[in-house]
Protein backbone atom coordinates (compact mmCIF):
# COMPACT_ATOMS: atom_id res chain seq x y z
CA UNK A 1 0.00 0.00 0.00
CA UNK A 2 1.60 3.64 -1.61
CA UNK A 3 1.43 6.59 1.04
CA UNK A 4 -1.32 8.40 -1.37
CA UNK A 5 -3.74 5.21 -1.01
CA UNK A 6 -2.92 4.82 2.82
CA UNK A 7 -3.96 8.79 3.28
CA UNK A 8 -7.09 8.12 1.14
CA UNK A 9 -8.26 4.84 2.93
CA UNK A 10 -7.44 6.86 6.50
CA UNK A 11 -9.78 9.27 5.59
CA UNK A 12 -12.61 6.60 4.36
CA UNK A 13 -12.42 4.97 7.85
CA UNK A 14 -12.64 7.97 10.26
CA UNK A 15 -15.50 7.62 11.82
CA UNK A 16 -17.57 4.37 10.90
CA UNK A 17 -18.82 2.63 13.22
CA UNK A 18 -17.26 -1.33 14.10
CA UNK A 19 -19.04 -3.67 16.83
CA UNK A 20 -16.79 -6.00 18.54
CA UNK A 21 -18.70 -8.39 20.50
CA UNK A 22 -16.74 -11.40 22.21
CA UNK A 23 -14.54 -12.32 25.54
CA UNK A 24 -13.70 -9.38 27.48
CA UNK A 25 -10.21 -9.86 29.14
CA UNK A 26 -7.81 -7.64 31.30
CA UNK A 27 -4.27 -7.48 30.61
CA UNK A 28 -2.17 -6.59 33.46
CA UNK A 29 1.72 -6.80 33.10
CA UNK A 30 3.78 -6.42 35.80
CA UNK A 31 7.20 -5.23 35.04
CA UNK A 32 10.47 -5.79 36.88
CA UNK A 33 14.21 -6.43 37.16
CA UNK A 34 15.83 -9.82 37.82
CA UNK A 35 18.94 -9.95 39.32
CA UNK A 36 19.20 -13.94 41.17
CA UNK A 37 17.62 -16.92 41.61
CA UNK A 38 15.57 -17.57 45.02
CA UNK A 39 17.51 -19.41 47.52
CA UNK A 40 14.05 -21.46 47.80
CA UNK A 41 13.62 -22.97 44.50
CA UNK A 42 15.41 -22.57 41.20
CA UNK A 43 13.05 -19.83 39.75
CA UNK A 44 14.09 -16.19 39.16
CA UNK A 45 13.07 -13.01 41.49
CA UNK A 46 11.51 -10.26 39.94
CA UNK A 47 11.81 -7.12 41.88
CA UNK A 48 8.99 -5.46 40.83
CA UNK A 49 8.95 -1.57 39.32
CA UNK A 50 5.71 -0.92 37.96
CA UNK A 51 2.50 -2.67 37.37
CA UNK A 52 -0.53 -1.64 33.79
CA UNK A 53 -3.48 -3.12 32.98
CA UNK A 54 -5.55 -2.30 29.85
CA UNK A 55 -8.73 -3.78 27.90
CA UNK A 56 -7.47 -7.39 26.47
CA UNK A 57 -9.70 -9.85 24.36
CA UNK A 58 -12.32 -8.06 22.24
CA UNK A 59 -11.21 -5.02 24.35
CA UNK A 60 -8.32 -4.59 22.55
CA UNK A 61 -9.89 -5.25 19.47
CA UNK A 62 -12.39 -2.06 19.98
CA UNK A 63 -9.09 -0.09 21.31
CA UNK A 64 -7.35 -0.79 18.12
CA UNK A 65 -10.47 0.29 15.66
CA UNK A 66 -10.58 3.39 18.01
CA UNK A 67 -6.99 4.19 17.42
CA UNK A 68 -7.21 3.65 13.98
CA UNK A 69 -10.28 6.39 14.14
CA UNK A 70 -13.17 4.72 13.61
CA UNK A 71 -16.11 4.53 16.37
CA UNK A 72 -15.96 1.73 18.84
CA UNK A 73 -19.15 -0.05 20.14
CA UNK A 74 -18.08 -3.09 22.84
CA UNK A 75 -20.11 -5.69 23.86
CA UNK A 76 -18.67 -8.53 26.03
CA UNK A 77 -19.19 -9.79 29.32
CA UNK A 78 -17.64 -8.83 32.98
CA UNK A 79 -18.08 -10.33 36.58
CA UNK A 80 -19.49 -9.06 39.59
CA UNK A 81 -15.40 -8.79 41.02
CA UNK A 82 -12.94 -6.15 41.63
CA UNK A 83 -11.50 -7.77 37.77
CA UNK A 84 -15.09 -6.95 36.44
CA UNK A 85 -14.97 -2.97 37.79
CA UNK A 86 -11.36 -2.40 36.33
CA UNK A 87 -12.67 -3.62 33.23
CA UNK A 88 -15.61 -1.06 33.50
CA UNK A 89 -13.39 2.13 34.43
CA UNK A 90 -11.06 1.20 31.47
CA UNK A 91 -13.38 0.90 28.90
CA UNK A 92 -14.93 4.07 30.43
CA UNK A 93 -11.81 5.73 29.98
CA UNK A 94 -11.75 5.55 26.50
CA UNK A 95 -15.29 6.65 26.17
CA UNK A 96 -16.27 8.28 23.62
CA UNK A 97 -13.91 6.55 21.29
CA UNK A 98 -15.12 3.22 22.73
CA UNK A 99 -19.14 2.89 23.82
CA UNK A 100 -18.99 0.43 26.30
CA UNK A 101 -21.92 -1.87 26.30
CA UNK A 102 -20.75 -4.66 29.22
CA UNK A 103 -23.27 -7.01 30.63
CA UNK A 104 -22.57 -8.27 34.17
CA UNK A 105 -22.48 -11.50 35.12
CA UNK A 106 -22.35 -12.72 38.82
CA UNK A 107 -21.70 -15.92 38.31
CA UNK A 108 -18.65 -16.26 36.64
CA UNK A 109 -14.64 -13.89 37.56
CA UNK A 110 -13.71 -11.23 34.51
CA UNK A 111 -10.69 -12.80 32.66
CA UNK A 112 -7.95 -11.67 33.61
CA UNK A 113 -4.27 -12.74 32.17
CA UNK A 114 -1.36 -11.47 34.29
CA UNK A 115 2.16 -11.53 32.35
CA UNK A 116 5.19 -10.85 34.60
CA UNK A 117 8.02 -9.16 32.22
CA UNK A 118 11.74 -8.55 32.14
CA UNK A 119 14.29 -6.88 30.09
CA UNK A 120 11.51 -7.52 27.19
CA UNK A 121 10.79 -11.06 27.63
CA UNK A 122 7.44 -12.71 29.51
CA UNK A 123 8.55 -15.13 32.49
CA UNK A 124 5.40 -16.39 33.51
CA UNK A 125 0.99 -15.51 32.14
CA UNK A 126 -1.45 -16.57 35.03
CA UNK A 127 -4.76 -16.64 33.64
CA UNK A 128 -7.96 -16.36 36.09
CA UNK A 129 -11.28 -17.24 33.85
CA UNK A 130 -14.48 -19.31 33.45
CA UNK A 131 -14.48 -21.25 29.78
CA UNK A 132 -18.21 -22.49 30.46
CA UNK A 133 -20.61 -20.93 28.13
CA UNK A 134 -23.06 -17.97 29.24
CA UNK A 135 -26.44 -19.10 29.98
CA UNK A 136 -29.24 -17.93 31.23
CA UNK A 137 -30.65 -14.55 31.89
CA UNK A 138 -27.32 -13.26 30.92
CA UNK A 139 -27.10 -15.21 27.70
CA UNK A 140 -30.18 -13.48 26.97
CA UNK A 141 -29.23 -9.72 28.39
CA UNK A 142 -26.07 -9.84 26.09
CA UNK A 143 -27.79 -11.49 22.47
CA UNK A 144 -29.90 -8.11 23.35
CA UNK A 145 -27.32 -5.36 23.36
CA UNK A 146 -25.83 -7.33 20.36
CA UNK A 147 -29.27 -5.96 18.12
CA UNK A 148 -29.74 -2.86 20.18
CA UNK A 149 -25.69 -2.22 19.29
CA UNK A 150 -25.54 -3.20 15.72
CA UNK A 151 -27.87 0.00 14.43
CA UNK A 152 -25.21 2.07 12.02
CA UNK A 153 -22.37 -0.39 12.56
CA UNK A 154 -20.42 -1.62 8.91
CA UNK A 155 -19.48 -4.56 10.43
CA UNK A 156 -19.75 -6.85 13.35
CA UNK A 157 -16.40 -8.57 14.64
CA UNK A 158 -17.09 -12.01 17.07
CA UNK A 159 -13.76 -12.15 18.88
CA UNK A 160 -14.45 -15.68 20.30
CA UNK A 161 -11.36 -16.28 22.84
CA UNK A 162 -13.23 -19.72 24.08
CA UNK A 163 -14.20 -17.95 27.33
CA UNK A 164 -18.40 -18.53 27.00
CA UNK A 165 -19.30 -15.21 25.29
CA UNK A 166 -19.97 -16.06 22.34
CA UNK A 167 -22.43 -18.63 22.55
CA UNK A 168 -24.83 -19.62 19.68
CA UNK A 169 -27.40 -17.08 20.90
CA UNK A 170 -25.09 -14.33 20.47
CA UNK A 171 -23.97 -15.39 17.37
CA UNK A 172 -27.29 -16.11 15.90
CA UNK A 173 -28.50 -12.11 17.50
CA UNK A 174 -25.21 -10.94 15.33
CA UNK A 175 -26.09 -12.66 12.35
CA UNK A 176 -29.97 -11.34 12.68
CA UNK A 177 -28.18 -7.64 13.70
CA UNK A 178 -25.87 -7.46 10.75
CA UNK A 179 -28.43 -8.78 8.16
CA UNK A 180 -31.32 -5.86 9.42
CA UNK A 181 -28.30 -3.31 9.55
CA UNK A 182 -26.68 -4.41 6.14
CA UNK A 183 -22.99 -4.76 7.64
CA UNK A 184 -20.63 -8.15 7.65
CA UNK A 185 -19.69 -10.55 10.49
CA UNK A 186 -16.00 -11.55 10.51
CA UNK A 187 -15.44 -14.11 12.87
CA UNK A 188 -12.07 -14.64 14.89
CA UNK A 189 -12.04 -17.38 16.87
CA UNK A 190 -9.69 -20.02 19.09
CA UNK A 191 -12.76 -22.63 18.41
CA UNK A 192 -11.36 -26.03 16.76
CA UNK A 193 -14.55 -25.67 14.41
CA UNK A 194 -15.53 -22.73 12.69
CA UNK A 195 -19.12 -25.04 11.44
CA UNK A 196 -21.13 -23.10 15.04
CA UNK A 197 -21.08 -19.66 13.06
CA UNK A 198 -23.32 -20.24 10.14
CA UNK A 199 -23.51 -18.08 7.66
CA UNK A 200 -20.95 -15.14 8.24
CA UNK A 201 -18.90 -13.02 5.71
CA UNK A 202 -15.51 -14.35 7.07
CA UNK A 203 -13.72 -16.30 9.65
CA UNK A 204 -10.26 -16.15 10.31
CA UNK A 205 -8.23 -18.55 11.76
CA UNK A 206 -4.66 -19.13 11.24
CA UNK A 207 -2.71 -22.14 9.80
CA UNK A 208 -2.29 -24.00 12.83
CA UNK A 209 -6.26 -24.00 13.74
CA UNK A 210 -7.14 -23.83 9.81
CA UNK A 211 -5.08 -27.65 10.43
CA UNK A 212 -7.01 -28.85 13.40
CA UNK A 213 -10.25 -28.06 12.01
CA UNK A 214 -9.92 -29.66 8.70
CA UNK A 215 -7.21 -32.61 9.75
CA UNK A 216 -5.53 -31.59 6.56
CA UNK A 217 -1.64 -29.91 6.59
CA UNK A 218 -1.74 -26.19 6.57
CA UNK A 219 1.99 -25.54 5.80
CA UNK A 220 2.76 -24.55 2.05
CA UNK A 221 0.42 -22.85 -0.55
CA UNK A 222 -0.63 -25.95 -2.25
CA UNK A 223 -1.35 -27.39 1.45
CA UNK A 224 -3.29 -24.46 2.84
CA UNK A 225 -5.76 -24.31 -0.55
CA UNK A 226 -6.62 -28.11 -0.18
CA UNK A 227 -7.58 -27.17 3.64
CA UNK A 228 -9.17 -23.93 2.68
CA UNK A 229 -11.29 -26.05 0.09
CA UNK A 230 -12.38 -29.05 2.64
CA UNK A 231 -13.17 -25.51 5.16
CA UNK A 232 -15.63 -24.35 2.68
CA UNK A 233 -17.00 -27.65 2.52
CA UNK A 234 -17.42 -28.12 6.09
CA UNK A 235 -18.35 -24.59 6.87
CA UNK A 236 -21.12 -22.06 6.10
CA UNK A 237 -19.42 -19.20 6.11
CA UNK A 238 -18.67 -17.20 2.74
CA UNK A 239 -15.23 -16.72 2.77
CA UNK A 240 -11.74 -18.03 5.33
CA UNK A 241 -8.96 -15.42 5.63
CA UNK A 242 -6.03 -17.37 7.06
CA UNK A 243 -2.99 -15.73 8.78
CA UNK A 244 0.22 -17.80 8.39
CA UNK A 245 2.19 -15.82 9.97
CA UNK A 246 5.80 -14.50 7.79
CA UNK A 247 4.28 -16.23 4.95
CA UNK A 248 1.45 -13.84 4.51
CA UNK A 249 -2.06 -14.82 4.72
CA UNK A 250 -4.76 -16.61 2.13
CA UNK A 251 -7.71 -16.31 1.09
CA UNK A 252 -10.86 -18.09 -0.14
CA UNK A 253 -14.23 -17.35 -1.48
CA UNK A 254 -16.75 -19.75 -2.64
CA UNK A 255 -16.29 -20.14 -6.16
CA UNK A 256 -13.29 -18.64 -6.68
CA UNK A 257 -9.50 -19.90 -6.47
CA UNK A 258 -7.72 -19.43 -3.18
CA UNK A 259 -4.82 -16.55 -3.47
CA UNK A 260 -2.07 -15.80 -1.32
CA UNK A 261 -1.50 -12.35 0.23
CA UNK A 262 2.61 -12.29 0.98
CA UNK A 263 3.83 -9.77 3.65
CA UNK A 264 6.92 -8.13 4.66
CA UNK A 265 9.52 -9.01 7.10
CA UNK A 266 9.47 -7.40 10.27
CA UNK A 267 11.15 -7.46 13.70
CA UNK A 268 8.75 -8.98 16.18
CA UNK A 269 9.31 -7.32 19.96
CA UNK A 270 5.65 -8.30 20.98
CA UNK A 271 3.54 -10.41 19.26
CA UNK A 272 0.77 -9.95 22.07
CA UNK A 273 -2.65 -8.81 20.41
CA UNK A 274 -1.28 -8.44 17.02
CA UNK A 275 -4.17 -10.37 15.62
CA UNK A 276 -6.83 -8.35 17.46
CA UNK A 277 -4.97 -5.67 15.52
CA UNK A 278 -5.46 -6.94 11.98
CA UNK A 279 -9.03 -7.61 13.32
CA UNK A 280 -9.78 -4.48 13.49
CA UNK A 281 -8.11 -3.11 10.70
CA UNK A 282 -10.04 -5.64 8.19
CA UNK A 283 -13.29 -4.69 9.54
CA UNK A 284 -12.95 -1.15 9.73
CA UNK A 285 -11.72 -0.97 6.18
CA UNK A 286 -14.62 -3.50 5.05
CA UNK A 287 -17.01 -1.00 7.03
CA UNK A 288 -15.77 1.65 5.19
CA UNK A 289 -16.84 -0.16 1.88
CA UNK A 290 -13.32 -1.02 0.92
CA UNK A 291 -12.12 -3.93 -1.32
CA UNK A 292 -10.91 -7.13 0.88
CA UNK A 293 -8.07 -6.77 -1.02
CA UNK A 294 -7.85 -3.42 0.38
CA UNK A 295 -8.91 -4.69 3.91
CA UNK A 296 -6.30 -7.01 3.78
CA UNK A 297 -3.19 -4.95 2.57
CA UNK A 298 -4.60 -2.87 5.61
CA UNK A 299 -4.48 -5.19 8.09
CA UNK A 300 -1.01 -6.41 7.43
CA UNK A 301 0.32 -3.26 7.70
CA UNK A 302 -1.92 -2.48 11.10
CA UNK A 303 -0.11 -6.04 12.34
CA UNK A 304 2.83 -5.33 11.27
CA UNK A 305 3.50 -2.60 13.09
CA UNK A 306 1.95 -3.69 16.33
CA UNK A 307 4.00 -7.02 16.61
CA UNK A 308 7.21 -4.24 17.03
CA UNK A 309 5.74 -2.76 20.21
CA UNK A 310 5.61 -3.93 23.70
CA UNK A 311 2.51 -5.17 25.22
CA UNK A 312 -1.04 -5.16 23.80
CA UNK A 313 -0.98 -2.47 21.80
CA UNK A 314 -2.90 -0.27 19.59
CA UNK A 315 -1.90 1.51 15.90
CA UNK A 316 -2.28 5.03 15.01
CA UNK A 317 -2.87 6.47 11.82
CA UNK A 318 0.21 8.52 12.12
CA UNK A 319 2.50 5.35 12.66
CA UNK A 320 1.29 3.58 9.66
CA UNK A 321 1.95 6.88 7.76
CA UNK A 322 5.60 6.52 9.27
CA UNK A 323 5.69 2.24 8.69
CA UNK A 324 4.52 3.09 4.95
CA UNK A 325 7.50 6.54 4.30
CA UNK A 326 10.07 3.64 6.26
CA UNK A 327 9.48 0.87 3.89
CA UNK A 328 9.71 3.32 0.28
CA UNK A 329 13.05 4.82 1.82
CA UNK A 330 14.02 0.89 2.45
CA UNK A 331 12.75 -0.06 -1.39
CA UNK A 332 14.60 2.80 -2.82
CA UNK A 333 17.94 1.86 -1.16
CA UNK A 334 17.46 -1.78 -2.47
CA UNK A 335 17.33 -0.33 -5.88
CA UNK A 336 20.72 1.18 -5.78
CA UNK A 337 23.17 -1.24 -7.01
CA UNK A 338 26.36 -2.22 -7.98
CA UNK A 339 27.48 -2.86 -11.12
CA UNK A 340 27.63 -6.66 -10.66
CA UNK A 341 24.40 -6.91 -9.03
CA UNK A 342 23.00 -4.74 -12.17
CA UNK A 343 24.24 -7.08 -14.71
CA UNK A 344 22.32 -9.77 -12.33
CA UNK A 345 19.20 -7.68 -12.22
CA UNK A 346 19.37 -7.28 -16.25
CA UNK A 347 19.53 -11.27 -16.88
CA UNK A 348 16.39 -11.48 -14.58
CA UNK A 349 14.65 -9.18 -16.57
CA UNK A 350 15.69 -10.52 -19.96
CA UNK A 351 14.87 -14.17 -18.97
CA UNK A 352 10.92 -12.10 -18.33
CA UNK A 353 11.10 -10.69 -22.09
CA UNK A 354 11.48 -7.21 -20.71
CA UNK A 355 12.86 -4.38 -22.34
CA UNK A 356 15.77 -2.55 -20.85
CA UNK A 357 16.34 1.02 -20.92
CA UNK A 358 19.31 3.30 -20.20
CA UNK A 359 20.17 6.94 -19.16
CA UNK A 360 22.72 8.58 -17.24
CA UNK A 361 23.29 11.58 -15.67
CA UNK A 362 24.68 13.76 -12.23
CA UNK A 363 21.04 14.86 -10.87
CA UNK A 364 22.10 16.87 -8.51
CA UNK A 365 19.11 19.04 -7.77
CA UNK A 366 16.03 16.83 -8.62
CA UNK A 367 13.32 18.73 -10.66
CA UNK A 368 10.46 18.99 -12.65
CA UNK A 369 12.59 18.71 -16.09
CA UNK A 370 14.30 15.79 -14.48
CA UNK A 371 10.82 13.96 -13.57
CA UNK A 372 9.50 14.69 -17.05
CA UNK A 373 12.36 13.04 -18.85
CA UNK A 374 12.95 10.04 -16.49
CA UNK A 375 9.08 9.24 -17.16
CA UNK A 376 9.20 9.81 -21.04
CA UNK A 377 12.11 7.94 -20.42
CA UNK A 378 10.51 4.78 -18.70
CA UNK A 379 7.47 4.59 -21.74
CA UNK A 380 10.77 3.83 -24.13
CA UNK A 381 11.11 0.60 -22.04
CA UNK A 382 9.90 -2.18 -19.33
CA UNK A 383 12.96 -1.40 -17.00
CA UNK A 384 14.84 2.08 -16.71
CA UNK A 385 18.21 1.93 -15.41
CA UNK A 386 19.64 5.27 -14.10
CA UNK A 387 23.54 5.96 -14.03
CA UNK A 388 24.53 8.00 -11.92
CA UNK A 389 28.05 10.49 -11.41
CA UNK A 390 29.80 10.08 -8.38
CA UNK A 391 30.49 13.49 -6.65
CA UNK A 392 34.01 13.25 -7.93
CA UNK A 393 32.78 13.07 -11.46
CA UNK A 394 30.13 15.59 -10.89
CA UNK A 395 33.09 17.69 -9.62
CA UNK A 396 35.13 16.73 -12.84
CA UNK A 397 32.28 17.71 -15.04
CA UNK A 398 31.14 20.89 -13.21
CA UNK A 399 33.97 22.76 -11.14
CA UNK A 400 34.27 23.12 -7.33
CA UNK A 401 31.05 23.55 -5.01
CA UNK A 402 29.41 20.41 -7.51
CA UNK A 403 27.18 18.46 -6.61
CA UNK A 404 25.45 20.49 -4.31
CA UNK A 405 24.16 17.01 -2.81
CA UNK A 406 25.87 13.83 -2.35
CA UNK A 407 26.01 10.36 -4.62
CA UNK A 408 23.43 8.74 -1.67
CA UNK A 409 21.46 11.79 -1.42
CA UNK A 410 20.67 11.96 -5.09
CA UNK A 411 20.93 8.20 -5.94
CA UNK A 412 18.14 7.78 -3.13
CA UNK A 413 15.84 10.15 -4.40
CA UNK A 414 16.23 8.70 -8.05
CA UNK A 415 15.50 5.54 -6.63
CA UNK A 416 12.17 6.90 -5.22
CA UNK A 417 11.04 7.80 -8.32
CA UNK A 418 8.25 4.97 -9.73
CA UNK A 419 9.64 5.89 -13.18
CA UNK A 420 13.22 4.53 -11.94
CA UNK A 421 13.86 0.54 -11.24
CA UNK A 422 17.86 0.22 -10.95
CA UNK A 423 20.29 3.41 -10.26
CA UNK A 424 23.82 2.46 -10.87
CA UNK A 425 26.59 5.15 -10.21
CA UNK A 426 29.71 5.62 -11.79
CA UNK A 427 32.94 7.10 -11.08
CA UNK A 428 34.40 7.43 -15.23
CA UNK A 429 33.96 10.52 -17.29
CA UNK A 430 31.39 8.58 -18.78
CA UNK A 431 28.93 5.62 -18.12
CA UNK A 432 30.34 3.59 -20.88
CA UNK A 433 31.15 0.65 -18.79
CA UNK A 434 27.74 0.67 -17.65
CA UNK A 435 26.34 0.57 -20.59
CA UNK A 436 28.66 -1.95 -21.81
CA UNK A 437 27.78 -4.13 -18.73
CA UNK A 438 24.15 -3.78 -19.12
CA UNK A 439 23.59 -3.95 -22.80
CA UNK A 440 20.55 -2.09 -23.21
CA UNK A 441 17.92 -2.11 -25.92
CA UNK A 442 17.12 1.54 -25.73
CA UNK A 443 20.14 4.15 -24.63
CA UNK A 444 18.27 7.26 -23.36
CA UNK A 445 19.39 10.74 -23.51
CA UNK A 446 17.98 14.56 -23.68
CA UNK A 447 17.14 16.60 -26.98
CA UNK A 448 19.85 18.99 -26.34
CA UNK A 449 22.25 16.12 -27.28
CA UNK A 450 22.07 15.31 -31.31
CA UNK A 451 21.98 10.84 -31.73
CA UNK A 452 25.69 11.01 -32.32
CA UNK A 453 26.93 12.94 -29.67
CA UNK A 454 25.51 10.12 -26.95
CA UNK A 455 28.25 8.29 -25.39
CA UNK A 456 27.67 4.39 -26.27
CA UNK A 457 25.37 5.09 -29.38
CA UNK A 458 27.57 3.11 -31.51
CA UNK A 459 27.17 0.39 -28.88
CA UNK A 460 23.99 -0.14 -28.72
CA UNK A 461 23.14 0.23 -32.25
CA UNK A 462 25.84 -2.25 -32.57
CA UNK A 463 24.01 -5.03 -30.90
CA UNK A 464 20.61 -4.03 -32.58
CA UNK A 465 19.35 -1.55 -29.95
CA UNK A 466 18.04 2.11 -30.42
CA UNK A 467 18.91 5.61 -29.27
CA UNK A 468 16.35 7.98 -28.22
CA UNK A 469 16.21 11.51 -27.37
CA UNK A 470 13.92 12.64 -24.49
CA UNK A 471 11.48 16.16 -24.43
CA UNK A 472 13.87 18.93 -22.02
CA UNK A 473 11.41 20.68 -20.02
CA UNK A 474 12.36 24.63 -21.27
CA UNK A 475 13.38 26.73 -17.97
CA UNK A 476 14.34 23.99 -16.01
CA UNK A 477 18.06 22.68 -15.19
CA UNK A 478 20.11 22.48 -11.89
CA UNK A 479 22.09 24.99 -12.65
CA UNK A 480 19.38 27.30 -13.30
CA UNK A 481 18.05 25.80 -9.78
CA UNK A 482 21.57 26.84 -8.12
CA UNK A 483 21.58 30.76 -9.88
CA UNK A 484 18.09 31.52 -8.44
CA UNK A 485 19.31 30.20 -4.89
CA UNK A 486 22.38 32.05 -4.93
CA UNK A 487 20.30 35.31 -5.95
CA UNK A 488 17.73 34.62 -3.23
CA UNK A 489 20.22 34.65 -0.53
CA UNK A 490 22.00 37.28 -1.49
CA UNK A 491 18.57 38.98 -1.37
Amino acid sequence: MDLAALQHLLGAIAGRKVVCVGDLMVDRFVYGAVSRVSPEAPIPVLAKTREIEMLGGAGNVARNVSALGGAATLVGLVGDDAVGQDAVRLVEAEAPAIDGRLVWDAGRPTTLKTRFVSGGQQLLRVDVEESRPVTGDAERRLADVVRAAADGAGVILLSDYGKGAVTDAVIAAAREAAAHAGARVIVDSKARSFARYGEVDLVKPNASELAYATGLPAGTDAEVEAAVSRALELWEARGVLVTRAAKGVSLGLRGQPVRHFPTVAREVFDASGAGDTALAALGLTLAADASLETAIAFAQLASGVAVGKAGTATVRPDELVEAVLSAHTAQAEGKVATVQRMVEEVARWRAQGLKVGFTNGCFDILHKGHVAYLTQARGWCDRLIVGVNSDASVRALKGEGRPVNDLESRALVLAGLRSVDLVAPFDAPTPIDLIEAARPDVLIKGADYAEDQVVGGDLVKAWGGEVRLAEVVEGYSTTAAIARMSKEGRG
